[in-house]
């Protein structure tokens, strides 16, 4: 037991108060994550929408993401990553009181696609002041610490959801809605004046852990990247299934109550919070990333498949467990890729274009995953998602080995008996 508290503490050791305070925020704010994983059933069993119906306003609420990330990555770069954070969490938070007065599909098509381009501004702002608010050294850390808090939040947000939902769905928006705006509060008040961890003026040479590469002054020219980022696409719209045709086939096949949807969802967060951190701290700078990335999509593709093979109610723990692990090989790693291959400069493009990916991915996932199971059926979609994960798996292997052949192949520059890395 020592032992392992002793590694717990190297693993968050050495991370600045400010990324602490950060990802504080974003637990606020994700522990009031409601609405987003019971929007399929609330729109199907409550406003008696069809399945192609809700598929249609869950890709709808992509397509706001999409819109989200790039006005974000835009915003950040031009009037700073403190603005957009707090505009994105007080008007995205109030949003919610709007959308649960919503229910003809035009208007609720529009409510959705108006939150989600609000609240998704927040992703490349809250990704760039990450790698602000922390030292260089610790980049993949405080992602890692980021996402471990948005994973405690959402380990609490639908499992305290199902409860609401079994009373009534009004409540979560409600929920939703003050939990955003009370993280935008403490946010503004916290990091009104608070300094990062900014490069020196006089520094030419960036940092040890970044990508030794040509890159082009925006994301949009860079070919590696953009390949990268597609497939970060393909990752997601596998990973997306999670929260939107897996609550349905927990209901519809398994026939789940809220309270047992809410509890599945909720343990994927508590694997993550229990274990991301301490992967990265034992993995993190010994195995290619590469290699963790590809594994995560072969495990994510597997865990998707089993439900093929068994109808015991325990697989379905099984496969949540696998899915989360997958998330803890390939999601830390991903984001640090993104950060190190950008400057400060064209940090939020970068961002934003990252973001975008998975933004995209939640425009293509409901709509094929709900299409495809509606026609098919639930067996067909669970085969499709692996088999794509398998193709996904082989394109980040040769994406990702050219992006750290291309870091590899550059020398350092010695200056003043100094050695530093060129990056574009």
């Amino acid at each position: 037991m020592k032992s392992l508290l002793l590694l717990y503490r190297n693993a968050f050791g050495g991370l600045s108060r400010p990324a602490w305070m950060m990802s504080l925020v974003m637990f606020i704010n994700r522990s009031g994550a409601m609405v987003t994983p019971f929007l399929a059933v609330y729109l199907t069993e409550v406003l008696g929408y069809s399945l192609k119906e809700a598929g249609m306003i869950l890709s709808i609420y992509g397509l706001g993401s999409v819109c989200g990330s790039f006005l974000g990555g835009w915003l950040t770069d031009r009037v700073g990553h403190f603005k957009v954070q707090f505009l994105s969490l007080t008007v995205g938070g109030s949003l919610y009181f709007l959308l649960l007065n919503l229910r003809e599909f035009e208007y609720m098509a529009a409510g959705v696609f108006i939150l989600s381009l609000v609240n998704d501004t927040l992703r490349p702002a809250n990704a760039a002041s990450i790698s602000y608010y922390s030292r260089p050294e610790n980049v993949t850390r405080a992602f890692s610490l980021n996402r471990m808090a948005l994973n405690l939040g959402f380990s609490i947000g639908p499992a305290l959801g199902g409860f609401l939902a079994a009373i009534s769905y009004r409540w979560l928006f409600i929920a939703d809605g003050v939990t955003c705006i009370s993280a935008g509060i403490f946010f503004f008040f916290y990091f009104r004046n608070q300094q990062g961890h900014r490069p020196q003026p006089k520094q030419k040479k960036p940092t040890q852990n970044q990508l030794a590469i040509p890159t082009e002054s925006s994301p949009y020219r860079d070919v590696p990247f953009l390949l990268f980022t597609v497939l970060c696409c393909s990752f997601a719209a596998i990973f997306f299934q999670f929260i939107t045709t897996l609550p349905l086939y927990y209901r519809q096949v398994y026939q789940l109550s809220e309270t047992g949807i809410g509890s599945l969802l909720a343990f994927n967060g508590f694997i993550v919070f229990m274990l991301e951190m301490i992967a990265v701290y034992l993995i993190g700078d010994k195995v290619r990333k590469s290699v963790l990335i590809v594994s995560g999509l072969l495990i994510l593709g597997f865990s998707f498949v089993l439900l093929n093979l068994s109808t015991q109610v325990s697989i379905l723990y099984v496969t949540m467990l696998l899915l989360s692990l997958a998330e803890i090989l390939a999601m830390p790693f991903m984001a640090t890729i993104t950060v190190e291959r950008s400057t400060e400069s064209n940090r939020g493009a970068y961002m934003g274009l990252y973001t975008i990916s998975y933004a995209a991915a939640h425009v293509v996932a409901p709509y094929l995953g709900t299409t495809i199971a509606s026609r098919y059926g639930f067996d067909t979609l669970w085969w499709s998602v692996g088999g794509l994960a398998v193709i996904t798996a082989v394109g980040f292997y040769f994406v990702v080995q050219y992006m750290e052949r291309e870091r590899l192949s550059k020398q350092p520059i010695v200056a003043s008996g100094e050695a530093g890395v060129m990056i574009g």
